[in-house]
């Protein structure tokens, strides 16, 4: 025999530096990971949500099928209404709204218009 028993069995047993040498890798493939992809998703759909938070009437939106509009009613905080044209309103979930091009004015309380005229007349 070429190999003694007590040979084979040093060899097949290995120690835990190596086995830790041979996960790292992994461990390391995985921070990147973390980094260049989770991270980032994890900040696109907390930016998502805060603007969808942030809807107001006056904002002009773009749904993700691609139309554009103004919102005229927030209904709840699942959905929003807006008119894409003179008299023609839809109804969006708010989920489905990709982006807000232009921030409207907040909606004014019934005491402000009179302040409004006032100081215009």
């Amino acid at each position: 025999m070429l190999i003694t028993p007590a040979y084979a069995q040093a060899a097949a047993g290995g120690d835990a530096n190596s086995m830790l040498m041979s996960l790292l890798p992994f461990a390391l493939i995985f921070v990147i990971m973390y980094f260049l992809i989770l991270r980032p998703q994890q900040k696109k759909v907390k930016d998502h949500a805060e603007l969808v938070k942030n809807i107001r009437r006056g904002d002009t939106v773009v749904t993700s099928g691609g139309l554009v509009g103004k919102v005229t009613k927030v209904v709840d905080d699942d959905q929003i209404e807006f008119e894409i044209s003179d008299g023609v309103r839809v109804r969006q979930m708010r989920q489905m709204i990709s982006g807000v091009r232009a921030k409207g004015e907040p909606a004014k309380e019934k005491g402000d218009f009179g302040k409004d005229e006032t100081a215009a007349g």
